[in-house]
């Protein structure tokens, strides 16, 4: 027995680096994949849809939010947190500097399905107490391999409307944002109530969706932000945000 052992560990750990490698080479496929085959950007008629807006994160650094209102951006949603306890390092820098600026601020919170929904509402709410906001605030609803992957389909949709209820009964308006797939899975028929931000690289014009927001672009180039940013565009004319930003703050 103990000979038979030793002389199959060798092959055994061969396996497990073979193993290894070989999922090593499909993740860089799939990143490869996704980085480069795969769409992410659309263009999208700035005369059809004049009022346009960024999304930001500390992954984006300092941000001349000056310089981003004089390219003719209007709005910004800035992450403020996720899940339980994280707290976006930038957000208080980016808030206050758009809010200088004299853009439109908007908050998101990235929903972890691992976390109770009032664990979230509660690090969400933390975040952005006392300010201003002029847009609804936003749950990032994304399906990923990280984000609780062991966390049932039924588990998270409950911890989903336990953060808006909590939210909700804060007196704030919600917004979710997410992409097709998301869309299908939890908004169609569970979120209606609240305003949709569509992450979709198809024309506006092309999608009939019930979205207010449209991010058309993860590879946007915008005076101000250094490197990539995401580009937003409201589904309206500048009349229709004016009403629509009236609704949200009455």
């Amino acid at each position: 027995m103990g000979n038979r052992q030793a002389a199959t560990r060798p092959d055994f750990i061969k396996w497990l680096l073979l193993f290894g490698a070989a999922a090593v080479v499909v993740l860089l496929a799939g990143y490869a994949a996704w980085r480069y085959i795969l769409p992410h950007s659309v263009d999208v008629d700035r005369s059809r849809y004049p009022v346009a807006g960024i999304d930001v994160s500390s992954h984006n650094g300092d941000i001349d939010f000056d310089r981003v209102r004089q390219a003719d951006y209007q709005f910004v949603f800035i992450k403020a947190s996720e899940g339980k306890t994280f707290k976006d390092p930038a957000f208080a820098r980016n808030y206050d500097g758009a809010r200088q600026a004299g853009l439109k601020v908007g908050a998101y919170h990235f929903f972890r399905k691992n976390r109770t929904g009032q664990e979230q509402a509660d690090n969400f709410l933390g975040v952005i107490k006392g300010r201003t906001l002029d847009l609804p605030l936003v749950i990032d609803l994304e399906d990923d391999w990280g984000n609780g992957a062991t966390t049932s389909h039924d588990t998270a949709v409950k911890r989903l409307l336990d953060m808006i209820a909590v939210l909700k009964g804060k007196g704030y308006q919600v917004m979710i944002y997410t992409n097709n797939d998301g869309y299908d899975k939890y908004y169609k028929d569970l979120l209606g109530d609240c305003d949709l931000w569509l992450c979709s690289f198809t024309s506006p014009d092309r999608l009939n969706m019930p979205h207010l927001i449209q991010q058309y672009s993860h590879e946007g180039e915008v005076d101000g932000v250094e490197g990539e940013v995401d580009l937003n565009v409201f589904r309206g004319t500048v009349s229709e945000w004016e009403r629509y930003l009236q609704r949200v703050n009455q």
